[in-house]
């Protein structure tokens, strides 16, 4: 689109005469033109045209159709948004035929109406007038009360709204999900959507501190109580006061220090490592983890009157794999974000990248994906994000869902089947059949032949043969 507001048609057309009518034709576009594949794979890539308008006699081959088909194909390839309308002398059906299979938007053979092609275009800009507004819809994520979560996944905005409605009561509060599901973000949001939000946040990730500290690191310690203990320290329960302590993977937490742990939530009393003196704080406590801690429960490996103490509310956070379009929609976002941080123009990524990023099943979740589409940012040689960039496996190829997906595969198969239905109905009869389709019997013939399927011998009434098959 022109900063006048003007969509811009590129027309690919060799003949100088043809050229200049296009440009009278189409008033309301900013008309560019190239006279051959070349000019045109660099104008589509410089003017990011909205539309494009394709001879299939182009040099070297005016005459033929190889290097029509070529340009097709270049335009398709680097530009897979760009309607291109063929327009060409060389009308044969097989073609036509070809050129949509190539993924034209339509074809119109020369001398053309100028009327019908100037309605053909419009549509073709509409199109990607509406393909753009749909994608930029479903790269929006739907309105999350969770800072740093973006979703439009309908299970994981349950979980924001219940954390939304959870802020406002001090209970304990169990996050389960695997590594990288966004467990931090939604214990920040349990804090300051809340009353304790003007206080203060502490995390503390019980798998990264060694066991020997850890008691120290919970509870504090008195000058003295140990070699190196130079000083009384308060440890991050007492620094949490009034605010909330955000246990992380609470099911590496060595037993020994469970029972102390527990003592602390139904007393909300702590003593500092070496110190007789307890002290009474106000905490709220959301945990974490990725482990079963109820069957970690069974054998021991974690206090059960602990995890009922932790276990107030436990929500269940879906992996990324389980979140429908969640994954692109957040590829997109990171991209945007990374291209901005890091100065790149970056326009997205390409048909092959995005069903890659839907296939694959992101085994570290956000964070995996959030670290790959950064390196991708980084690394990327054009302005459309590859598989290569990524570093992911390409999608599985499904023949079967591909051709599902082709417009007129799926037009042919719905055709057969309703003039099988019609027939098996009028009991072979091809002008019941005809009336039931709302067609005229030649044309009916006409399909008949098209899909392969023999008409009906008939009788001189018209209804079939005694003993004959429907369709032979």
């Amino acid at each position: 689109m022109t900063p006048n507001g003007k969509p811009k048609l590129l027309v690919v057309e060799d003949d100088p005469g043809l050229c200049a009518q296009y440009r009278w034709a189409f008033p309301n576009c900013r008309v560019v033109v190239a006279n051959d594949r070349r000019q045109a794979e660099t104008l589509a890539k410089r003017e990011q045209p909205d539309a494009a308008l394709l001879d299939l006699g182009l040099p070297p081959d005016a005459e033929g159709v190889s290097e029509g088909f070529a340009t097709l194909e270049a335009l398709r390839a680097g530009s897979p948004g760009l309607p291109v309308v063929v327009a060409s002398g060389q009308g044969q059906r097989e073609n036509a035929l070809r050129a949509v299979a190539l993924g034209a938007y339509d074809f119109c053979e020369k001398p053309v109406d100028v009327a019908v092609l100037r309605t053909v275009i419009e549509r073709a800009l509409r199109l990607r007038e509406l393909e753009e507004e749909n994608q930029r819809l479903a790269q929006a994520p739907r309105n999350s009360p969770i800072q740093g979560i973006v979703t439009a996944d309908e299970g994981m905005l349950k979980v924001c709204r219940t954390v939304e409605r959870l802020a406002g009561v001090s209970v304990p509060v169990l996050l389960l999900g695997e590594s990288g599901t966004g467990k931090e973000a939604l214990a920040r949001a349990l804090h300051e959507l809340g009353p304790r939000a003007g206080k203060t946040f502490v995390a503390l990730n019980c798998a990264a501190i060694p066991e020997t500290l850890l008691e120290s690191e919970l509870f504090g310690h008195e000058k003295g109580a140990f070699t190196g203990a130079v000083r009384q320290v308060a440890g991050r329960i007492e620094t949490a006061n009034g605010g909330t302590l955000f246990l992380d993977e609470i099911g590496e937490m060595p037993v020994s220090l469970q029972a102390k742990l527990l003592r602390f939530l139904q007393d909300q009393t702590i003593e500092r490592v070496g110190g007789r003196t307890p002290i009474r704080v106000d905490v709220r406590v959301v945990s974490a983890t990725n482990q079963p801690l109820e069957q970690q429960a069974e054998t021991g490996q974690f206090r059960g009157d602990l995890l009922y103490r932790l276990n107030a509310v436990t929500l269940r956070i879906p992996p990324l794999r389980d979140r429908g379009g969640d994954a692109l929609l957040l590829a997109r976002f990171f991209l945007s974000r990374f291209a901005r941080e890091h100065g790149r123009r970056l326009r997205g990524f390409d048909a092959a990248a995005s069903e890659a990023i839907v296939a694959h099943r992101w085994p570290g979740n956000v964070r995996e994906l959030e670290n790959r589409v950064r390196r991708a940012a980084l690394m990327a040689e054009g302005p459309m994000v590859s598989i290569a960039d990524l570093e992911i496996a390409p999608a599985p190829v499904d023949a079967e869902a591909t051709a599902d997906l082709d417009l007129r595969t799926a037009r042919m198969r719905a055709e057969r089947e309703a003039i099988e239905r019609a027939l098996a109905r009028s009991n072979g009869s091809l002008s019941a059949a005809a009336r039931l389709l709302g067609i005229s019997r030649p044309t009916l013939y006409s399909l008949l032949e098209t899909h392969g399927l023999g008409a009906p011998r008939q009788r001189t009434d018209g209804s079939p043969a005694s003993g004959d098959p429907d369709i032979v």
